[in-house]
């Protein structure tokens, strides 16, 4: 019989790319979306057919409830949050809601109607924040720099009790940046590949960016997935660490995606003190020794390609 998915976050790039790899290797996939009145389904219309959604909130537990005895799943992947670091200033309280006390829902709504069931929890590597050590390890100290990061950090925790206080199959990954053609618009990744095709492309002069020194670990959303899928199948639930190991500024992510357009960058951006944080996240790159270790999985794109994939796919999407 046929593996039984939950998806929460569903409609999101991770979530996208997840289904895709789930249907793939024939699961059953179930995904928990919100009410919502605009549509937001346009990164799964491709695989909607082959995926049973319910309505629920994180904000409700009644939803979850009924969501988790509809759906019965034998693996939860809890990939919902507001996960916008800005947005989290913006909307401290509610983004605790949904990213800190939203987990607890879920895994309550788990733990009274599917116990026997495995639980991921999409941690994130902005826990780690003020950085106590570089590379960070699931050992690392965690110092969150941001409501939302203070939010995934009660998150994590939370998974982590569960699985100690009642014996739940709950596992963490502590995903570092992770990119794509499906990333959010107000990402700065995204921002910067479809700026500069909109630049190409005539619709666009300029390119306004905060902090160009920001130092982060990218990697490509399809390989993390798969590491996701890889923790549920280990024997014993666990938190990894998912990272490449590389560090790069988005001053470099901007070089080679204008480059790759053939454009001179520094006559197209600008730096704007409206988009630098209230507090920095400065040097965030992952040792990810032990998931390669225990459960073989590794990156299979590398920095260049990933930024050099995102710009084609926007040159294309504005018909370059």
């Amino acid at each position: 019989m046929a593996k039984r998915a939950l998806i929460t976050g569903i409609t999101g790039q991770d979530g996208s790319y997840l289904a895709e790899l789930l249907l793939d290797k024939g699961y059953e996939v179930w995904g928990m979306v919100r009410r919502s009145s605009t549509e937001t389904s346009g990164r799964i219309d491709h695989i909607k057919d082959r995926i049973t959604f319910l309505q629920a909130d994180l904000l409700d537990q009644a939803s979850l409830t009924k969501a988790m005895e509809e759906a019965a799943p034998d693996e939860i992947y809890n990939l919902a949050a507001q996960s916008f670091v800005p947005t989290s200033w913006a909307q401290p309280t509610l983004t605790g809601q949904f990213t800190a006390l939203g987990v607890t829902r879920l895994l309550e709504a788990m733990r009274q109607l599917a116990p026997k069931a495995r639980f991921y929890q999409a941690s994130s590597s902005e826990m780690f924040g003020k950085v106590r050590e570089v590379p960070q390890t699931e050992m690392t100290a965690f110092h969150p720099r941001s409501p939302y990061a203070v939010a995934k950090t009660y998150g994590h925790h939370i998974t982590v009790n569960y699985r100690e206080s009642y014996g739940l199959f709950a596992a963490s990954g502590i995903l570092f940046n992770h990119e794509s053609p499906r990333r959010g618009l107000e990402f700065v990744t995204r921002k910067i590949s479809h700026g500069v095709a909109a630049i190409k492309t005539g619709r666009a002069q300029e390119l306004r960016l905060g902090n160009l020194e920001a130092h982060r670990d990218w990697g490509y959303a399809g390989d993390y997935v798969q590491a996701m899928w890889l923790m549920m199948q280990h024997d014993v639930p666990d938190d990894f660490v998912v990272a490449t190991g590389e560090n790069h500024s988005v001053k470099e992510f901007v070089e080679i995606a204008f480059g790759h357009a053939g454009l001179d960058w520094e006559r197209y951006v600008k730096t704007d003190p409206r988009f630098l944080r209230p507090a920095e996240v400065d040097h965030l790159m992952g040792n990810a020794e032990k998931v390669r270790r225990v459960l073989g999985w590794q990156p299979t794109v590398t920095f260049p390609e990933l930024v050099r994939m995102m710009v084609d796919a926007d040159l294309a999407l504005l018909g370059a």
